[in-house]
């Protein structure tokens, strides 16, 4: 009896030990960027709490780094009022009014002596959480301003934003802004251009759109960040200071945005002001101005409030980035898939001053809709500071002429191909030059064959020296080519020599999605794999034997052939075969048995009782399949509210449609 007493007491310490340290280096990661140990060493720790909450689900809490992400999706949200209401800012808009406005504080704070607290105004969106107990147990959108959602199982997916912290506090309330930095909203939308779909508009609206996903794992895939602000307890700030709140957040655990200036005056302001204007394009995150706020709380109660915002605080927005100028040429740039973006060539024109050369046009579809020419002049916009784009013509230009896109790759002069239904246009030759960093970086990547070290910097130099010029030349990779490169001594020269050679046992999934193959993610390899049993079977099927895979349709099946097609990707392969890594893979046997055997379904919509994953487990234990588009081979659509195009899909193709009492009835 002691022995299993003492058995549980370690499992319990080593439990919350392993907490500790994840959190820890949690922050230490996301929110100082000061990582002190290796993602494989994190994964290790992730790794082995995982297996004892499997082994004790009873131990498991909210605030366990192993709950950030949800399995289930959330059939709506919860409206919830605010502990005090989250108000907008008036703004002003040059430096005439931000005058006004420090005009009428020094009036009515009548000649008291005051100061300022000057931010960067974040183009994210607010989002309070409450905390009970040091854990966090609430988050709520902004919503109006009094009332908003429940989105804590999302906000929880969010890495900046601590499970758990320590304060003396008993309760709290953290307010702060939700945001996606430039670089994931890049990832996004060349995820959205490779499946040829319309590229997205800006990072604060695919913020406010993933914080308020049904999924909690997509919101996690959008890989938000969060910036605390304000810190308050029933609904009241803290401290009589707003920046001692700001520096209390940081040292509980929160981060708190470092580019923030304590202001004697307005001149201070300016001065603040005047330098971001000019540094925002170094930031990792769009800003579109600063926000100035009376530093004294007792101030603020004593400047109040009008009906729609402090008088204590202003936002001091920047100007408009948009100007007038001619396109004098359209070329193509090539990304890591492939894909071919125009990009307009532009007559110099400055915007907040920097000068400003070419702008993206996306895709063919986007030319045609803006109707550009060459020659025509346009009005180009800088929005949230993204890379500029074209927003419309302005004059059609006398000698305008069209823009054909390219029938071989402008790089490496491999074939390109645009699917029908498709808005991109793609380079199939994996080893085009101007493809090649990316795909070795993907190639690299922890989710994918985890060569740790192999980061932007060393594969930059490698593939800019001519050291690697295609993903399998990593496994040829010498430590005396290493240490030839800046910043590689022995021991990280042997480090990512290990890593490399240890990612030859990668199982055949992530070698497969490390091809970078279009539409072919991790989980459409792991399918592919467990259903082919080798990357040899998946090369040779044609297409009709490919889409005999679970969620495999004519796109991906047609873009799969396609690659296995280029002989300059077969050579790649080869070669990766001679590197030694895995090639075969468990074959996973389908249930045959079961009410449903070898039905397929689709769910699209809202079920009025059922989750989409609830339906989808049952559907799969009575022995049909689910998959996520609708084809001739679809059995049933299970439509619900809202269903969307796959249900017009459905009736296009004569597939029957059923509601969920059907699929009830079918599953009894």
């Amino acid at each position: 009896m002691r022995a299993n007493r003492v058995e549980e007491k370690n499992i319990t310490e080593e439990i919350e030990d392993l907490r500790e340290k994840l959190h820890h280096h949690e922050h230490l990661y996301y929110v100082l960027d000061q990582p002190e140990i290796s993602d494989a060493e994190y994964d290790r720790m992730m790794r082995r709490l995982q297996e004892l909450e499997t082994e004790r689900p009873d131990l498991v809490t909210p605030d366990s780094p192993t709950q950030r992400v949800g399995g289930k999706a959330r059939e709506g949200f919860v409206k919830v009022r605010h502990s005090s209401p989250l108000l907008s800012l008036d703004n002003a808009l040059n430096e005439d009014e931000m005058r006004a406005f420090d005009q009428r504080v020094r009036e009515l704070l009548k000649g008291e002596p005051y100061q300022y607290v000057a931010e960067l105004k974040l183009d994210g969106l607010s989002m309070a959480v409450h905390y009970e107990n040091g854990r966090m147990a609430r988050a709520i959108t902004r919503g109006d301003g009094r009332v908003g959602e429940d989105v804590t199982e999302n906000a929880r997916t969010i890495r900046t934003l601590p499970l758990r912290v320590k304060s003396k506090l008993p309760t709290f309330e953290v307010r702060g802004e939700a945001l996606m930095t430039l670089k994931a909203f890049e990832r996004l939308n060349a995820r959205q251009l490779e499946l040829g779909l319309a590229p997205l508009a800006n990072p604060r609206n695919v913020a406010a759109g993933s914080l308020r996903a049904l999924e909690p794992a997509l919101t996690a895939s959008r890989q938000l960040d969060y910036s605390a602000y304000f810190l308050l307890v029933d609904g009241q700030f803290v401290r009589d200071s707003h920046w001692e709140s700001l520096e209390e957040l940081s040292s509980m655990g929160f981060k708190v945005n470092s580019h923030r200036k304590r202001c004697a005056g307005l001149d201070d302001v300016l001065e603040f002001y005047r330098h971001w204007e000019s540094k925002r394009e170094s930031l990792a995150y769009e800003i579109d101005g600063v926000v100035v706020k009376v530093d004294s709380v007792p101030q603020q109660l004593q400047l109040g409030w009008t009906a729609k915002a402090p008088r204590w605080a202003i936002a001091f927005k920047f100007p408009a980035h948009q100007e007038q100028t001619v396109v004098e040429n359209i070329g193509v740039q090539v990304g890591r898939t492939g894909t071919l973006t125009p990009v307009a060539h532009l007559k110099a024109v400055s915007l907040s001053g920097v000068t400003v050369t070419r702008a993206t046009l996306h895709n063919e579809d986007e030319i045609a809709r803006l109707g550009v020419e060459i020659g025509d002049t346009v009005l180009v916009e800088r929005s949230g500071d993204v890379i500029p784009k074209v927003v419309r013509v302005v004059k059609q230009g006398d000698d305008r002429r069209p823009f054909r896109m390219p029938k071989h790759c402008p790089v490496c002069g491999g074939e390109i191909v645009r699917e029908e239904g498709e808005a991109a246009s793609r380079c199939i030759n994996t080893n085009c030059p101007a493809r090649l960093k990316e795909s070795v970086l993907h190639f690299a990547a922890r989710g994918v064959m985890d060569m740790d070290g192999m980061g932007d910097v060393l594969v930059d130099q490698l593939v800019t020296r001519g050291i690697v010029k295609s993903v399998a030349d990593i496994y040829d990779l010498t430590l005396e080519q290493l240490m030839e490169l800046e910043r590689m001594g022995q021991k990280s020269a042997e480090k990512v020599l290990r890593n490399i050679d240890a990612s030859r046992k990668q199982p055949l999934p992530r070698v497969l999605n490390g091809l970078g193959i279009p539409f072919v993610g991790e989980r459409t390899a792991q399918i592919l794999a467990e259903t082919f049993g080798s990357l040899d079977a998946i090369a040779e099927a044609d297409e009709e034997k490919l889409q005999q895979a679970d969620e495999v349709g004519p796109k991906v099946s047609q873009s799969i052939r396609q690659f296995f097609h280029e002989p300059r990707n077969r050579d790649l392969v080869e070669r990766l075969r001679q590197a030694g890594l895995i090639f075969e893979h468990a074959i996973k046997e389908k249930k045959t048995a079961g009410r449903l055997a070898g039905k397929v379904f689709v769910l699209t919509g809202t079920l009025p009782n059922l989750t989409r994953e609830d339906a989808k487990e049952r559907i799969e234990a009575a022995g049909g399949k689910v998959t996520g588009s609708v084809s001739k081979k679809t059995d049933y659509v299970v439509a619900g509210e809202d269903p969307g195009s796959k249900l017009d899909k459905a009736n296009s193709l004569g597939v029957a449609v059923i509601g969920e009492p059907e699929l009830i009835a079918l599953l009894q």
